[in-house]
């Protein structure tokens, strides 16, 4: 069944926002998404909308990881700081949501992508803001969860024994 949505006003985007905000806080990251999606419509490049549509669609990972929408919403962040560090938030959130899965190599993935995450928290360490430390609490909680979790490890590479003979 289709529905031809309805637009919200301009004038309503900033009450908008709030109730996304909120919507996450009550752990409904579908409705903060839906929430965005609409904002996004009246203002495409709205930057506030476009961080929390991200932020709800991580706050999503689970069983399954949507890591492909998340991307698709990075790419309209601006400013390389943000950027970095909101690949960063993408890379973690998949990492945590990695580390409940029961799957083969879960683990090893989990750890690449703590590993991706801390990399991205170093970049936007670099481009940061004066006083905004955000990138360097996330790299140390990465690290603190690495150290407490020794079952995350990198993927050890087998190499291919030459049968006998040959």
């Amino acid at each position: 069944m289709e529905f031809e949505l309805k637009l919200i006003s301009r004038d309503a985007i900033p009450e908008a926002l709030e109730k996304a905000h909120r919507y996450r806080l009550l752990n409904e990251p579908w409705q903060a998404e839906s929430i965005c999606l609409d904002i996004l419509r009246v203002e495409p490049a709205n930057q506030a909308a476009l961080i929390t549509l991200l932020l709800a669609i991580t706050d999503q990972f689970g069983g399954e990881i949507p890591v492909t929408r998340a991307r698709e919403v990075l790419r309209s962040i601006q400013g390389e700081y943000e950027k970095a560090y909101y690949a960063g938030i993408v890379y973690e959130r998949c990492a945590r949501a990695r580390m409940a899965q029961r799957i083969p190599l879960a683990s090893e993935r989990a750890y690449q992508e703590f590993g991706d995450a801390m990399r991205c928290y170093e970049t936007a360490e670099a481009r940061r803001p004066p006083g905004n430390d955000d990138a360097i609490l996330r790299w140390n909680t990465c690290a603190r969860t690495l150290m407490r979790h020794k079952e995350l490890r990198p993927q050890i590479e087998e190499r291919l024994q030459p049968v006998l003979g040959e």
